[in-house]
């Protein structure tokens, strides 16, 4: 059976202060989100943000996308496998060599400070890419699904858990990878929302139906009247499909 994770929350707001009144919203709910704490808010309030989280419940998605030399990145995946996070990123573009530097770096500092080892997944295309750009200005010839497939064997021949990836790639995916490899998909907007600068989106029903094994859903759920509410109904259809 497909593992299936609550959705994930992004909570991409600039101060600890916005972020606390966020968790309030969210505090009892089942399944609890698990909450994506970015650059943004990290650069903020750092490690900080993460243990207030994890003091109220959450599992957290540290979403750093760290891309750097290998030493850099391991090193800094060594500090940031101590905080106890359940998800980290590291973009799958550094290469190979990059990523086991990441893994290494994540399972050695989990390791030292009793943490379980959180799921390393690495960035393929991020959700505001598409064909165009990738083409033209990043350079990468062909379709954006052959790039995002060739990321995911790579990043599954080093060891990582998955890849960050828009629904609309999971089946292709699939194709190269094995069953437990897990997909984790942005670009998450429910039927009539505003795409703002998403470009490769889905609903959450159509996540579900791709195969997606988590989901990430920032504005629709933070922004609406009622953010604890829109989560509910952003669950219901991703979990139930």
């Amino acid at each position: 059976m497909m593992q299936r994770f609550a959705p994930m929350v992004a909570i991409d707001v600039a101060t600890q202060a916005e972020a606390l009144a966020l968790f309030d919203q969210f505090t009892g709910l089942t399944p609890a989100p698990i909450v994506k704490l970015g650059m943004e808010l990290y650069y903020a309030a750092g490690p900080t943000i993460v243990k207030e989280a994890r003091r109220r419940g959450f599992a957290v998605f540290l979403d750093l996308k760290l891309y750097d030399i290998p030493n850099t990145v391991g090193r800094a995946m060594h500090a940031l496998g101590k905080l106890g996070v359940s998800f980290v990123t590291v973009h799958a573009a550094g290469g190979s060599e990059m990523l086991q530097a990441a893994l290494t770096g994540l399972q050695t500092g989990a390791k030292e400070a009793g943490q379980p080892q959180p799921y390393l997944l690495a960035i393929t295309e991020l959700t505001s890419i598409d064909q165009r750009i990738m083409n033209e200005e990043q350079g990468i010839p062909g379709p954006v699904a052959a790039t995002v497939q060739r990321y995911a064997r790579m990043a599954e021949q080093v060891g990582l858990a998955g890849v960050v990836c828009s629904a609309q790639e999971v089946q292709a995916i699939r194709e190269v990878t094995g069953e437990h490899f897990l997909c984790v998909t942005p670009g998450i907007r429910p039927v009539g929302a505003a795409k703002g600068d998403q470009k490769r989106v889905v609903t959450p029903s159509q996540a579900h139906q791709l195969g997606a094994n988590a989901i990430v859903c920032g504005r629709p759920i933070t922004q609406a009247p009622v953010p604890r509410a829109a989560y509910q109904q952003i669950a219901m259809e991703f979990m139930e499909g």
